[in-house]
């Protein structure tokens, strides 16, 4: 098949911003620059905009305007969540419950929190990446002061219980976190039915700009303000808002919360085709997460034999952008914590690689990748050790980091 322009398949990473949200973002840059804190006219159109969006992200959430905060982005809403409510209720206990297979700004501010005289209980998954709410209940003491599980995974595409472990923690009056940065765009999502306390969102994953988010904070739930200064964000999140960027959310929230079940369908009937392609065609390979509870888009697959790194940097050849199971370009030779946490071995994880579908992504993308992929790995497996490929050179040297010698 002859060789077509950049092919994207990493929607999971980041997205595009929507030639709408540009638009919407644009006048906010000069016209429209007023600081939403200042008290005449300019400042307080630029209020009345910013409580506009606030509006559009509580309904998409089916939430209450006053409930939602804007942040720098998911990272920094995991990060308020979690710190926010575990030093705001540390008196009635210092445990938490999260799972093993969180986004590390989850699981980073988890173990920060451990150096700090907290406890955290890492729930395992099974072979599909999937929490039992059991485990969940199981897990809960008189000392817990927060659950946080993650809305649906960001590598194998898995949907959690989210519902049913909302329910567990709403019995035992222990808030619930969940990290939805992959679901919001996705997936329906309705707080008050799935007893959600706490929901972080990025706008750059549902094709808004890079830089701005939310936290949805339920009134009632104890928690610490986050950054101190000015009185923005109800006193509890001071600084200027990001007022181009809230815009832009707004805008990306709209268009998305309008047309999930379409863009849904449009997703699952081309991750279809991809998945029954990739394991029709390509020997020794097998699909990771759940098989059908899963995002729409995303297409994680292990090739067998190979590593994922090889494979990313040969379909970038082709125009064709993918992530691995193993952060080999970004100085860390280590796989995925989540790939290990579903029972694969180091040296599957490092033969992993994410396809994540988008709105753009035609049938026709997907036919050129079918064309391509079986003679990349046929050719990798055919070239003995894959030499020069850091992934291959981890395996090698024992698990060293990049920065130990070989």
């Amino acid at each position: 098949m002859e060789k077509k322009g950049l092919i994207y398949m990493d929607h999971a990473a980041t997205t595009p911003a929507r030639s709408e949200v540009i638009e919407a973002m644009l006048p906010y840059f000069a016209g429209k620059f007023g600081n939403p804190s200042s008290v005449y006219r300019i400042g307080r159109e630029s209020r009345e905009d910013v409580e506009a969006v606030r509006e559009q992200t509580a309904r998409a959430l089916g939430a209450e305007p006053e409930e939602i905060c804007f942040t720098a982005g998911g990272t920094e809403s995991d990060n308020w969540a979690i710190k926010g409510v575990a030093y705001a209720n540390r008196h009635q206990g210092k445990h938490i419950i999260t799972s093993a297979i969180e986004h590390h700004a989850v699981l980073h501010t988890c173990e920060y929190l451990e150096q700090h005289g907290f406890e955290v209980t890492y729930l395992p998954v099974d072979r599909y990446g999937s929490i039992d709410p059991g485990a969940v209940s199981d897990a809960i003491t008189d000392k817990t002061i927060l659950i946080s599980v993650m809305f649906a995974n960001n590598e194998i595409g898995t949907i959690e219980p989210v519902a049913g472990i909302g329910r567990i923690a709403r019995d035992h009056g222990i808030p619930f976190h969940t990290d939805a940065v992959q679901a919001v765009g996705n997936l329906p999502i309705d707080v008050d039915e799935m007893k959600i306390d706490l929901l972080s969102l990025s706008a750059h994953k549902f094709y808004g700009p890079k830089g701005v988010g939310a936290l949805y904070i339920r009134e009632g739930v104890k928690i610490d303000g986050f950054i101190h200064g000015g009185g923005q964000e109800g006193g509890r999140r001071a600084g200027t808002e990001n007022l181009p960027g809230i815009i832009g959310l707004g805008k990306a929230v709209e268009l998305a919360a309008g047309a999930i079940k379409e863009r849904s369908a449009h997703l699952r009937e081309k991750r279809s085709r991809l998945t029954d392609g990739i394991l029709g065609s390509i020997p020794h390979t097998s699909l990771n997460g759940h098989p059908e509870l899963r995002l729409p888009g995303n297409v994680s697959v292990t090739f067998r034999d190979v590593s994922g790194e090889s494979v990313l940097r040969m379909l970038d050849e082709h125009g064709v952008c993918v992530s691995t199971g193993s952060a080999c370009t970004s100085g860390s030779l280590r796989p995925s914590h989540v790939l290990l946490a579903t029972g694969l071995t180091p040296e599957e994880a490092h033969g992993t690689v994410r396809f994540t579908l988008g709105r753009t992504n035609t049938l026709g993308d997907i036919e050129y990748v079918l064309d391509v992929l079986p003679g990349i790995i046929d050719d990798l497996r055919q070239t003995p050790h894959h030499h020069g490929d850091a992934c291959y050179l981890y395996r090698k040297s024992g698990g060293r980091t990049s920065s130990e010698p070989l």
